[in-house]
């Protein structure tokens, strides 16, 4: 798989912040090997893992030393086990070793967001439901957990608070009423998506009647998700959101929405464990 090309200007502005707080002004224990001296490195998974930031990694080390080699074993999207090789990296041996927490850091969260996907998604792999990603990311990686997420099988919902509205209540009682909102969005951006969460069945009433694109289903119980698919009738795509864990996925993509979207993709992903074996040459 292959990282959006709207997302490079976010992962090389990520690379270089990340180099920069951990280089600051100079890798004093780099600095203690020969200057021209080489080396080889071969990085391991060491669990099973949807392997995820091979963009990242040859960013951190092209930034440092454009003479080093990477070389891959294994693609983005791909399943991989325990002590199995990810990537060789040749070359300078300072900058192989400045380079190393900050490749294995972008490697090891975003495989671990693409794994934590990837469970969710083989949860209702036998459904129709789509399973979106939130904004709960982590600050500054934004697009990079969505390419993940993108990785472990899932899909993305709005990047960020300008390609899609999402009326929530705050933005209802500020507007007067849901279709005061909906109407205004049409008229500010006609071109942008419009969707309204509520928290009812009368609220989801009224964003059908106003005309909304997709309606989140804030925390409704399987019997209430059910009892809205039926109301909308195909008027409006549906959305459930809230209250999803692996345990009760299923019965929410039973309930017959379009689709469900999971904070915890992102939130919740615990760090892919990996190696780093180096050998002087």
């Amino acid at each position: 798989m292959q990282v959006p090309e709207h997302f490079l200007p976010d992962l090389r502005q990520a690379v270089e912040t990340a180099l920069s707080e951990d280089i600051g002004s100079g890798d004093i224990s780099a600095e203690l090997i020969p200057a021209g001296q080489t080396a080889v490195a071969h990085v391991i998974s060491r669990e099973q893992a949807i392997i995820c930031g091979q963009e990242w990694v040859d960013e951190v080390f092209r930034r440092l030393d454009p003479g080093i080699l990477v070389e891959w074993h294994c693609n983005d999207g791909e399943m991989v086990t325990a002590d199995q090789p990810l990537f060789s990296v040749r070359g300078n041996a300072r900058a192989i070793l400045t380079g190393e927490r900050t490749a294995l850091n972008f490697l090891q969260l975003l495989s671990a967001t693409a794994t934590n996907a990837r469970v969710y998604a083989d949860l209702v792999a036998d459904t129709e439901v789509v399973l979106l990603d939130t904004r709960k990311t982590i600050p500054g990686l934004r697009t990079a957990q969505k390419y993940a997420v993108m990785c472990g099988g899932c899909q993305n919902h709005r990047i960020g608070l300008y390609d899609a509205f999402l009326i929530k209540e705050n933005h209802i009682v500020a507007c007067g009423s849901i279709a005061a909102a909906v109407a205004q969005a049409r008229s500010n951006h006609p071109d942008r998506q419009v969707e309204v969460e509520v928290e009812d069945l009368q609220q989801l009433r009224q964003a059908i009647d106003a005309g909304a694109d997709i309606i989140m289903l804030d925390n409704f119980s399987p019997n209430q998700l059910r009892e809205a698919v039926r109301i909308n009738a195909g008027e409006a795509r549906l959305e459930a959101s809230g209250g999803v864990t692996r345990q009760t996925i299923r019965n929410i993509a039973k309930s017959g929405v379009d689709f469900i979207s999971i904070g915890a993709l992102t939130k919740d992903a615990n760090a892919i464990d990996l190696s780093m074996r180096f050998e002087a040459v």
